[in-house]
């Protein structure tokens, strides 16, 4: 037992004290500028004491820090993001370069100013790039494109999905056929494609900007400062000698332009200095401590061993970048915030191993009917190489879905703003795409009605719903359940009887139909006005076996007469009248039959949902488990549907359940197209605080209730405590 509390004393003091900075170094010359600094480090008796290990890539090292083999490494911005997301080191050095910004530089996207690119039309353009997998000319730009949605990658081929969104390109080092189109190789015009020692003229920060220059490209991916360098006489290399610098703009990621001095508000992303890793429970105070001391000492011409200097080793960059002024403790010891939001996005989007997505993606479905048009879809995507190729899964319930997914038995299922809110609050799901619907370039959201007949004899308003007969969507869909239910309790019109909001619905209306619920305890009211399927059969179930379920389902209840009003999204009035239906029930309606009841009490057209709605409401989306690969989701959805978006298209159609005799099998039927969801990568995000606070009005009740219970039960307790304790 004792040698066991020494061990642990030995095991604590060692990590905490760090007498000694082991430091991982990745190669030879490496290895020997270690030792070299070791001795002049002793030398100079500097503490902690240093002492150099080999490994074999910056990775490796992180790996070795982690298992406490190693204790320090000096990585860049893309390993810094994976040392710290995989083997959770942090950074505690940064270093300093005479950039005239610090400890970072920026990347950006630089066009002819008589040209009319920006960052939103950059598909089919010709791109020039320092290098394959270089931080400016690739991994920052393309990281920023794909986690952006505008390039769409299928399994993880990066390479591939460039190609295809650039319509020729010089990217050394690539070796990929329409990726070295514009290369053009050294003087002799060998070695196209090259990266290596600047063979290929068109490499690095200064030949990225010559493809400009010369006309090859349309856009270039370089560094902050590589226009000013190589314009206005500055380089006197034939092809810059008249490259004036006020002929060429960036491009921001706003979609604007600037002049290519405004870098620091137009730019991609800004890229993080170098740092020092080492472990989250390692003192960085000593190992900056040390370095600091060392700096002070051999960061000079005359001091024999230098700290940034690698040229005595015949190499470059060895344990610091050679531009290195000086190292600087960093105060937030985190890796995502030494990268920063930006930075991290573009690291994300470029963060793809073919080798850890699924063979498979196992699509939820919750009816007989989504089984058959998810299985139609999985052949369809096979027809056509998509990968990773789909699975169908039978569920009972979204909440049946969203368990599946957290315990990683299912990928992914497609939900609405009331079920994403259940999906991201309780089981940590995240949005990986949407739905974008086309009726008013709302994008990815859309706007919650309240649908009723015109009726000159009986024009009643919101003020007059009680007693009414109402038509739902289902039970906790957004545009049916959460705003119109969340609506009248914020104004005070329904009264909740203590939680139960089912109770307060079936006491506020007279009849209604809400599919889902069909469950107990729950009232019978809520289910009187529903169908159920051809035979009568499955009534009040939520999904299409129910004939009043969904948009479709709410407004033929309303059409039908079973209800006085019906609470849908503005489009469904459009999609299902005026000939647009071949249903027998809806082929003969006309969209002038019907009206919007507004929130001021009035009524409107149907035409003027933007002014006459009860909230804008966020898009249905794909939800997954954290640990999926979202760029690799979209990506397959975004592929597919260049081939079965169109519901023009003979073959499977993607946004149509009309074959399956249902509605809004898997996307909804009025959706136009799948899109990013780019910087709403949470359920919060995605939904919005506004809609968010509208929901949670349901819920303030229960909330209140369970704080008052705790607050009693408390009160009892210390009672009782008391009364023993007397």
């Amino acid at each position: 037992m004792i040698w066991k509390i020494v061990f642990i004393l030995f095991y604590f003091q060692r990590i905490l004290c760090l007498n000694e900075v082991r430091w991982c170094t990745i190669s030879d010359p490496e290895n020997r500028k270690c030792n070299d600094m070791k001795a002049a480090f002793g030398q100079a008796k500097i503490t902690p004491t240093l002492s150099c290990v080999n490994g074999k890539s910056g990775i490796d090292c992180a790996h070795m820090i982690k298992n406490n083999e190693a204790d320090a490494v000096t990585l860049n911005g893309g390993l810094i993001y994976q040392a710290g997301a995989k083997y959770n080191l942090r950074p505690v050095v940064g270093e300093v370069y005479d950039q005239g910004v610090g400890t970072s530089y920026y990347a950006v996207a630089v066009v002819r100013k008589n040209s009319t690119y920006t960052i939103n039309n950059l598909k089919g353009a010709k791109s020039c790039h320092t290098g394959f997998e270089r931080t400016a000319g690739w991994n920052v730009p393309i990281g920023y494109l794909i986690d952006t949605g505008r390039i769409a990658v299928v399994a993880c081929d990066i390479k591939r999905a460039v190609s295809n969104f650039f319509s020729k390109s010089c990217v050394p080092g690539s070796f990929q056929q329409g990726l070295c189109q514009l290369c053009i190789g050294d003087a002799n015009g060998n070695n196209v494609c090259d990266l290596n020692g600047g063979l290929e003229r068109y490499s690095d920060y200064s030949g990225a900007f010559r493809c400009l220059v010369e006309g090859q490209g349309d856009v270039t991916f370089i560094k902050h400062s590589t226009v000013a360098e190589n314009s206005d006489g500055k380089n006197t290399d034939p092809w810059a000698r008249d490259v004036i610098s006020s002929d060429y703009q960036l491009l921001c990621r706003d979609g604007s332009r600037a002049e290519v001095s405004e870098w620091r508000q137009c730019n991609i992303a800004r890229v993080p200095a170098h740092a020092v890793m080492t472990r989250i429970n390692t003192d960085g105070a000593l190992i900056y401590k040390m370095l600091h001391d060392g700096q002070q000492r051999y960061n000079s011409h005359g001091s024999g061993f230098r700290m940034f200097d690698s040229s005595a080793y015949n190499s470059n960059n060895l344990l610091f970048r050679d531009v290195t002024t000086e190292l600087r403790a960093i105060a937030n010891q985190t890796y995502q915030a030494w990268l920063a939001d930006e930075y991290l996005q573009a690291v994300k989007g470029i963060d793809c191993d073919p080798d850890q997505l699924p063979k498979s993606l196992r699509w939820c479905t919750l009816s007989t009917q989504e089984i058959w048009k998810c299985a139609d879809m999985a052949s369809a995507f096979k027809d056509k190489t998509l990968d990773p190729s789909l699975q169908c899964v039978s569920a009972d319930s979204p909440e049946a879905c969203m368990k599946l997914i957290q315990q990683k038995e299912v990928d992914a299922v497609t939900l609405d703003g009331g079920d994403i809110y259940k999906a991201g609050k309780t089981y940590g799901l995240v949005p990986a795409a949407g739905e974008s619907y086309p009726e008013s370039n709302l994008s990815s959201s859309y706007y919650a009605v309240a649908l009723v007949h015109r009726d000159p004899l009986n024009a009643f308003t919101i003020h007059d719903l009680k007693g009414k007969k109402s038509c739902h969507t289902g039970y906790e869909r957004t545009a049916g359940w959460n705003v119109p239910i969340g609506t009248l309790i914020k104004r005070g019109s329904m009264k909740q009887d203590g939680c139960n909001t089912a109770k307060a619905v079936a006491t506020f209306f007279s009849e209604s139909c809400v599919p889902g619920a069909n469950q107990k305890n729950m009232p019978p009211e809520l289910c009187k006005l529903c169908k159920g399927d051809s035979r009568g059969q499955n009534k009040c179930e939520k999904d299409s076996r129910e004939q009043y379920f969904g948009y479709t389902g709410a407004f033929r209840c309303l059409a039908e007469k079973a209800g006085d009003v019906a609470f849908v999204k503005h489009s469904t009035v459009f999609e299902l009248t005026d000939g647009k239906s071949t249903e027998s029930w809806a082929m003969n309606l006309k969209s002038s039959e019907f009206q919007l009841l507004c929130p001021n009490g009035a009524r409107a057209e149907v035409s003027q949902y933007a002014d006459c709605n009860w909230a804008r409401v966020p898009a249905h989306a794909v939800m997954v488990h954290p640990d999926t690969n979202i760029h690799a989701v979209y990506g397959l959805l975004a592929n597919a549907q260049e081939y079965y978006g169109d519901d023009s298209s003979s073959q499977f159609k993607m946004f149509d359940s009309s074959v399956y005799n249902a509605n809004d099998l898997i996307f909804k039927d009025s959706t136009d197209k799948i899109v990013p969801v780019q910087e709403k990568k949470t359920y919060t995000q995605w939904l919005g605080s506004s809609y968010i606070e509208s929901l949670e009005s349901m819920q303030c009740s229960s909330n209140a209730a369970n704080n008052q219970g705790t607050i009693n039960f408390l009160l009892i307790s210390m009672l009782l405590f008391i009364t023993f304790c007397v």
